[in-house]
Formats: C-alpha cells, sequence, structure tokens
C-alpha cells in the first residue's frame, strides 16, 4: 500500500515514518515543506497553503496522513494570526484533499486536535466524538473547520476521511510545557502541586502513531472520528510522580490548594497555565476500541519511560 505523509520531519511524523518503515507492508512517501538534511529521501513541495501544487507526489497513492500544520502562526505585516493559521490548516488541508480525491486517493486521515471538543472537561465527563465542538482559540478553530471542509469534501467526493483528534502528545523528542516539566523535576525544584485533584487524558506517541496505523487500512475507520489517549487519565499531582519515578528522581512537591494557586497564577498574568495545571480534560476513546478494536499497546509508565530516555539522550 503507498502511503503518503506530509510533516514528516516533525514530532509526530518522524514516529509514525519510522513505524511505516518497519514495515513491507507499506510504500513510505515522507513529504516536508522544505528540503531538510537527514531526510534526503524525502520529497519537498515548499509551503502548504491553498495554492500548493501535490501533483508530482500523489502518483498512485492509495492512502495520506496528513500531520503537517501550523500550531504556532507568525504575524505577518499583512495578516492576522487567525488567517495564518486558515492558510495553513483550513485552506492548505482541503487544498490537498482536493487534490487527493481528484488522484484517486482512497483514504485521507487528518490529524486535528482535541481543541476542537473544547479546552476543559467536568471531571468524570470526559469529551467524545459526538459532543457539539467548542474550539476556544485559532488553533482549534482552524482545525475544526477543515474537518467540517473535509467531511463536505468525503459527502462530494466519495473518499474515505479519517479525523484523530489526541490530546497532550508525550515521548521522545518532545517539546514546550511537558518538557519544561521534565526540566524542573531533573533540577528537584519544589512544584507547588501536590493537591491537584483534576483528571487528564493524555496520548504516548507510540500508542498515537499504533491508532493511526490502524486506520490506514480497517475498513471501520472510513468516515470517522476518534479520540485518541492512553485510556489511564491522571491528576496533575499523579502526573508528577510518575514522571519522577520515571527519571529516577522523585517529585518535590508541595501543597497548595488548586484554588489559591489558581488565584496567584491570575495575579501573575498565567491564568491559562493554572488552568492547564488544575483543570480537567479527559478523553473517551471507547469508539476506537468498539469500531477499530484498539487498544493502546503501551502504559503510560512505559510512554513516560520513553519520553524521559528520549530527553536524556
Amino acid at each position: 500500500m503507498r502511503v503518503m505523509l506530509t510533516g514528516a520531519n516533525g514530532f509526530i511524523g518522524r514516529a509514525l515514518e519510522t513505524r511505516l518503515l518497519s514495515s513491507s507492508e507499506y510504500e513510505l512517501i515522507p513529504v516536508v515543506r522544505h528540503e531538510i538534511d537527514g531526510l534526503k529521501s524525502a520529497k519537498w513541495v515548499g509551503d502548504i497553503d491553498g495554492s500548493t501544487q501535490w501533483s508530482s507526489v500523489l502518483d498512485a497513492v492509495d492512502v495520506i496522513i496528513h500531520t503537517a500544520a501550523t500550531v504556532k502562526a507568525e504575524k505577518h505585516s499583512d495578516s492576522s494570526p487567525m488567517s495564518e493559521f486558515r492558510r495553513v490548516n483550513v485552506e492548505g488541508t482541503l487544498n490537498l484533499a482536493r487534490q487527493a480525491a481528484q488522484a484517486g486517493v482512497r483514504r485521507f486521515i487528518f490529524i486535528s486536535s482535541i481543541k476542537v471538543n473544547g479546552e476543559l472537561t467536568l471531571l468524570g465527563k470526559p469529551f467524545t466524538p459526538d459532543d457539539r465542538p467548542l474550539p476556544q482559540d485559532s488553533y482549534g478553530i482552524s482545525k475544526y473547520e477543515a474537518e467540517v471542509d473535509l467531511t463536505h469534501l468525503a459527502n462530494e467526493t466519495g473518499m474515505d476521511v479519517v479525523i484523530i483528534r489526541p490530546p497532550l502528545v508525550y515521548g521522545p523528542g518532545v517539546k514546550g510545557n511537558f518538557a519544561s516539566m521534565v526540566r524542573m523535576l531533573e533540577k528537584r525544584i519544589p512544584l507547588p502541586l501536590g493537591t491537584i485533584h483534576n483528571k487528564r487524558s493524555l496520548v504516548a506517541l507510540d500508542n498515537l502513531v499504533d491508532l493511526i496505523v490502524t486506520c490506514i487500512g480497517h475498513p471501520g475507520a472510513a468516515n470517522q472520528i476518534f479520540l485518541a489517549g492512553d485510556g489511564d487519565d491522571m491528576s496533575t499531582t499523579e502526573l508528577l510522580q510518575r514522571l519522577g519515578r520515571a527519571l529516577g528522581k522523585p517529585a518535590r512537591l508541595i501543597s497548595l490548594p488548586a484554588r489559591l494557586l489558581t488565584f496567584i497564577a491570575a495575579l501573575l498574568g498565567k491564568k491559562a497555565v493554572a488552568q492547564r495545571l488544575c483543570g480537567s480534560l479527559q478523553v473517551d476513546i471507547s469508539k476506537a476500541r468498539e469500531i477499530l478494536g484498539w487498544e493502546p499497546p503501551i502504559t503510560v509508565d512505559e510512554g513516560l519511560r520513553r519520553a524521559v530516555e528520549g530527553f536524556k539522550n
């Protein structure tokens, strides 16, 4: 099966490329925006937007996995951040999908985001794929708009569209807030997060990759939306404790009431950070289990161990 992978040099793309190349079942076409050292075999197509020409890489492709996206818009003098998100995440995605349908591609797998569902859940009431979307920021809105356009295109053309919405993804090479958390634990910095009673769903990189690969050929995946996750939700306190064990450096946690922590963070202009640390965001992965027969292949603790190993290396 001939599979084209966009964003092959990204965090998720690199792991997908490794997995697909390890199987004789797939002929992989890795695609990047620009020529990159170390990825000499990759095809490059330039900037991804509504005018990108994909014909040179679509020949005889069966399935496309579209991971390429803008997660942090660069503001140009003549455009707003929202327009930048739409240029790549909406117009770029739909342009690729249209050309894919015309070229006879059978399935288009779109890596979206749990931000389409929203930013927070009530404790014990996880997001499901059927919930009414409530994206809050420009990135989430752009991903939702792309999903809507892809669904219309699937109805018009008959090309299968599979949408996967992951929450925070962690694994070797992870950056952002997760990497900052690892650095603080490694330095044994005391953190005022010892009594946080929220629940958050994460997804290990290897688990997400396994779900994506499952969707390549599974007939039940056609025109479905799946939420990705490890199936083991944790409080922020528990995450830090388990991450500390993976590091071999027990977390130094100070007990501070969540309300007080949120109040202090708001005074410091860090309300959004406190929301992520103290609020709940849970996802229900039962649809993937029931339709695809999928189970996360590795545990949270193994995923954290692999993330820490990658961090140390």
